[in-house]
C-alpha cells in the first residue's frame, strides 16, 4: 500500500500488554494494527489475511522470531519484516537481518520505542513501495522489449519473404535472355539477393535478433550455392570448415555477401573447362578476439594483382564490404590456387 494511514500491521509478541500499547500507539498513526501472541498463530493469521508488514519479537513462546521468519519465507509469503527484540545482542541483529528481516529495532522503556518502531515501519513501507514500483516498470520494459522482439522478427520474415520474391524475378530473367553473359550477371545477382535473404531468414527463427549463428548460417549459405553453381559450371567439390561463432547482424550481412562472391569467383575461374578441384570455406577464430574468413581453391590461381577476369564488379564488392565492416582483405597465390582471407573483428 502507498498511503501508511491503510497499512496492515501483523504484530507478533507473546507480550499481551506490549501489544496493545503498540496497537494503540500505531492505530492513532493510521496504522491497522492486528495482533499474533505465538509462533503457532502467525501462519494461519497470513493465509486469512492481507499484511503490509510483519513486525517480529525475538524471544518468544515455543520458539524466536528468527524462526518465525523461515517459517514466512518457506511458505512463499512475501513482505517486509521489521524485527524486535530487548536484548542488546549484535548477534541477534546480524542473525535476523541474514534471514530476510529488513530492519531492526531494539525494545527500549517509554515512548521511544514506538517511535523507532513507526520509523522503521514507515521505511519499510516505503522501501516496498519503491520494490513494487521498480518490479513494474521492469516488467513494462520486458513487455515493451518482447513485443519489439516480436516485431522485428517479423520485419526480417517479411524483409526474406521479398528478397525470396525478388531473386524469383531474377530467375525467371535469367531464363528470358538469350546472352551468356547476361545470364552470368543476372545469376551473380541472384546469388546476392539469396545470401542476404538467408540471413534475414535465419533472423526470423533466431532468439536473438543481435546476432547470427554464423557457422550454421553458412553451411547452408555454402550448401544452396555450390548446389547452385554445380549445376551449371565446373564441378567443384566444396568443403566447408567452420567453428562455431556469433556475429554481430549487420557484420553478418557483409560476410555473406563476401562469401558469395568469393565461392562465385572460385567456381567462375579457378577450374577451366574441363577441369575440377575443391572450393574451400573456412571460418576459425584467430586472435584478440579477431576471425579469420578464407575460400580457396587449387586452380589456376589470382594473386590480386593487375585486371580482375570478368567485370571486376565482384571485387569492387568484396572490397567495399571489407571496408563497411572495418576488416582486412588479403589475396594469396599459392603453387596452385587461389586464397583469398578476411580478418575482421568478432
Amino acid at each position: 500500500m502507498n498511503d501508511i494511514r491503510h497499512a496492515r500491521i501483523l504484530y507478533v509478541d507473546d507480550d499481551p500488554i506490549l501489544a496493545r500499547l503498540i496497537e494503540k500507539q500505531l492505530g492513532r498513526k493510521g496504522f491497522d494494527v492486528v495482533h499474533a501472541g505465538a509462533v503457532a498463530d502467525v501462519l494461519p493469521a497470513l493465509e486469512q489475511s492481507q499484511f503490509d508488514v510483519l513486525v517480529l519479537d525475538h524471544y518468544l513462546d515455543n520458539g524466536t522470531g528468527i524462526d518465525v521468519l523461515n517459517q514466512v519465507k518457506a511458505s512463499g509469503h512475501s513482505m517486509p519484516v521489521v524485527y524486535v527484540t530487548g536484548s542488546s545482542d549484535v548477534e541477534i541483529a546480524i542473525n535476523a537481518m541474514k534471514a530476510g528481516a529488513t530492519d531492526y529495532v531494539i525494545k527500549s522503556p517509554g515512548h521511544d520505542f514506538v517511535l523507532m518502531l513507526e520509523t522503521a515501519l514507515q521505511h519499510a513501507l516505503e522501501n516496498a513501495r519503491l520494490r513494487r514500483e521498480k518490479d513494474e516498470a521492469d516488467q513494462e520494459v520486458r513487455r515493451a522489449r518482447d513485443h519489439a522482439e516480436i516485431l522485428l522478427a517479423e520485419v526480417n520474415h517479411r524483409v526474406a519473404n521479398g528478397l525470396a520474391l525478388v531473386a524469383a524475378f531474377v530467375r525467371m530473367q535469367i531464363s528470358a535472355v538469350d546472352d551468356p553473359a547476361a545470364k552470368h550477371a543476372l545469376a551473380e545477382t541472384q546469388a546476392r539477393i539469396t545470401a542476404i535473404g538467408g540471413i534475414h531468414r535465419s533472423l526470423y527463427t533466431s532468439s536473438d535478433v543481435r546476432v547470427v549463428e554464423m557457422d550454421a548460417y553458412l553451411r547452408d549459405l555454402v550448401h544452396e550455392l555450390g548446389s547452385s553453381m554445380q549445376q551449371t559450371g565446373p564441378q567443384a567439390q566444396v568443403k566447408l570448415d567452420v567453428e562455431p561463432m556469433k556475429i554481430g547482424t549487420d557484420k553478418a550481412v557483409s560476410l555473406a555477401v563476401m562469401v558469395t562472391e568469393m565461392m562465385t569467383n572460385a567456381f567462375k575461374y579457378a577450374y577451366p573447362e574441363g577441369t575440377s578441384g575443391e572450393v574451400r570455406v573456412s571460418l576459425r577464430r584467430h586472435c584478440d578476439g579477431m576471425a579469420l574468413l578464407s575460400v580457396e581453391d587449387d586452380g589456376i590461381g589470382w594473386s590480386g594483382d593487375g585486371k580482375p577476369q570478368g567485370t571486376g564488379i565482384g571485387s569492387r564488392i568484396l572490397s567495399a564490404m571489407a571496408k563497411n565492416i572495418d576488416a582486412k582483405l588479403q589475396y594469396g597465390s599459392a603453387e596452385h590456387g587461389t586464397r583469398v582471407t578476411l580478418e575482421f573483428k568478432i
